[in-house]
């Protein structure tokens, strides 16, 4: 990691294998690695989740048969990476979204 990489700010579990296979879980860390150095990542990859906050992203990897989803926000400082969750549809559920809101009310007031 280059001094000028941001650091990734976990809110709470780390990507780890199991639920996520191997190659997911590198790609999940390749596409983390673009982001500390301060590329913008653009659909397939990643898009804007405005309903949760300004700055707030998905970030998208396909694993087997099941589509994995990470929210993180970019910051000046750091990536905050917020939850990590198989996604079964196509909206993001009302409950991830309203804990997102509240891991990111948590983590601006300290």
């Amino acid at each position: 990691m280059s001094p000028k990489d941001k650091p990734l700010a976990w809110l709470r579990e780390q990507i780890r294998s199991p639920p996520l296979s191997r190659s997911a879980r590198l790609q999940m860390g390749f596409l983390l690695r673009l982001l500390q150095r301060g590329e913008v990542l653009g659909m397939p990859h990643s898009q804007p989740m405005q309903s949760i906050a300004p700055r707030c992203h998905e970030l998208r990897v396909a694993d087997r048969d099941t589509i994995w989803r990470l929210i993180y926000r970019i910051d000046k400082e750091a990536i905050v990476v917020i939850v990590l969750f198989k996604k079964k549809t196509a909206k993001t559920p009302k409950a991830v979204i309203d804990l997102c809101k509240r891991r990111l009310s948590d983590y601006d007031s300290e």
